[in-house]
């Protein structure tokens, strides 16, 4: 359960867009912000930082296609079609500019759909993120510097491969998801078990890995969309948020490529920054999102 900022419920809904079905839990009034998560998270990675962001935003959390309660495609697992989805998901709730926030692959989407509908979006919060296209394929290698910062991203070959990591990850999904969650944060406990129950139980269903897996299998797609978006740069301002015993300032170094106008802050946590310190990222994104409204 989410709840807002005077404990009451939030609005959870499911509506058809771009060829699927997304869920998505809505709460708060005046200007929109759509939260994004990242892998192997759902909509529910953002249940601390909703009731600060409610008292003054509408704030809208969709689960991405193919993840949490939303309908699992055959395809469509590009970002750019997935930023199409969140794009008509706000059309549809009837929020014509909205701000976005993003982290993980929720952030490259996140980045597509500033991309893509500039005229809608007004800030871009870009959370611990590589940008496929500007690097992200450089930590697949096996390389003194990527294992002794801990940013050998081993997964990302394993992944990418037909059929084997499903048949490996199948009645393994909370012994992966815990193990991946707890070793990319500095605060490991962050990841509470309610949290772990739930993202098992939305990567458990069926088509829940594959969904997952489609996504990474994307890549070099959307290697190629980000480099074609980014011949034209954002004009929007960017939030680029990073934690320190991860991707840290290469967030703002990547988002200063695609985009004119760039902040950037780095906190004392790991991957995972709206579960390891959300009072002080509510600290940043709510007077950047003030400021760009």
């Amino acid at each position: 359960m989410m709840f807002d900022h005077e404990g009451m419920p939030v609005v959870t809904g499911r509506v058809a867009v771009n060829g699927t079905s997304l869920h998505y839990r809505t709460a708060g009034t005046r200007p929109a912000v759509v939260l994004l998560h990242g892998v192997p998270k759902t909509g529910y990675h953002w249940r601390h930082l909703v009731p600060k962001l409610t008292p003054h935003h509408t704030v809208v959390v969709p689960d991405l296609r193919g993840l949490g309660d939303s309908a699992r495609p055959s395809d469509g697992y590009d970002c750019a079609t997935m930023s199409d989805d969140i794009a008509e998901l706000m059309t549809h709730l009837g929020h014509e500019t909205y701000a976005v926030a993003g982290e993980d692959w929720g952030a490259v989407i996140g980045y597509q759909l500033a991309a893509r509908r500039r005229d809608h979006v007004t800030a871009l919060a870009f959370a611990e993120a590589l940008l496929p296209g500007f690097g992200f394929e450089d930590h697949t290698a096996l390389t003194h510097e990527n294992v002794s910062r801990g940013m050998h991203l081993w997964h990302l070959g394993f992944y990418f491969h037909p059929d084997v990591p499903e048949m490996l990850i199948s009645g393994h999904e909370r012994e992966l998801i815990t193990h991946m969650i707890k070793s990319e944060r500095s605060i490991p406990d962050s990841a509470t078990p309610d949290a772990i129950d739930e993202y098992v139980r939305c990567y458990s269903m069926p088509g829940g890995i594959r969904a997952m897996l489609s996504i990474y299998r994307a890549m070099l797609v959307d290697a190629e969309q980000n480099r074609q978006a980014a011949q034209k740069k954002l004009d929007v301002p960017v939030l680029a948020l990073g934690g320190s015993a991860f991707i840290g300032d290469r967030n703002e170094s990547q988002m200063r490529l695609v985009a004119h106008d760039v902040t950037g802050h780095v906190f004392d946590a790991g991957h995972d920054l709206a579960e390891e310190v959300p009072e002080e990222m509510a600290d940043i994104v709510l007077p950047f999102l003030a400021r760009h409204r």
